[in-house]
């Protein structure tokens, strides 16, 4: 059963979006975009307002975009209506959903972890299929969510998925995506994956 609490919390963040407000891609996927296929099927997981699933959408993938926000999902399926795009939202509790076996091409995951997770998102790529992951890195620090179980540890990625190839891994200081704020105190420390499944 959805945690209703989860969910409410989540829409009431998302309540005062709008169509108009600028929504970008994590810069994982951004950074490293000419690695996707030129056509296939996507997922991005905890899509809140989409940012990843409209860029994938715009090169050609069709998108599933999976989140518990009803509000969210709903303005991003006015968004992709609008500019007929290939996005399919669902209203999901991650930690109750069974991911389908190899389904897709690409799965994308931005600033979430649920480690339960790790197996079915690595089952749920075909061969070949590209992860992109980006996350926030331990320890925990300002402006950013304080419970530890939320931060990836330095190289966990590279360990977390034994039929993943690592593409490309990296650590560092970086912008929210959708900050146009210049101070940069502002900035949150990640750590970013790309996995290949192998064939």
């Amino acid at each position: 059963m959805m945690s209703h609490s989860v969910a409410q919390k989540w829409d009431a963040k998302y309540q005062t979006a709008t169509l108009q407000d600028t929504v970008n891609p994590c810069y994982v996927l951004k950074q490293h975009s000419h690695l996707l296929p030129f056509y296939g099927q996507a997922l991005e997981l905890a899509c809140g307002l989409g940012g990843n699933a409209r860029f994938m959408a715009q090169c050609g993938l069709k998108t599933d975009a999976w989140d518990i926000s009803d509000t969210a999902l709903t303005l991003l399926n006015n968004w992709a209506n609008l500019n007929q795009l290939p996005i399919e939202p669902l209203i999901t509790d991650l930690e109750q959903m069974i991911l389908p076996y190899q389904k897709y091409d690409v799965i994308v995951v931005s600033r979430y972890l649920d480690r339960d997770l790790f197996v079915g998102i690595e089952q749920a790529l075909k061969p070949n299929g590209l992860l992109f992951y980006q996350t926030f890195l331990s320890p925990p620090h300002e402006n950013a969510p304080q419970n530890p179980d939320f931060y990836v540890h330095s190289g966990e990625f590279n360990r977390a998925w034994s039929g993943l190839t690592t593409e490309v891994y990296g650590e560092g200081w970086l912008m929210p995506e959708n900050s146009n704020l210049e101070n940069a105190s502002v900035k949150q420390r990640y750590a970013w994956y790309v996995g290949r499944k192998k064939e």
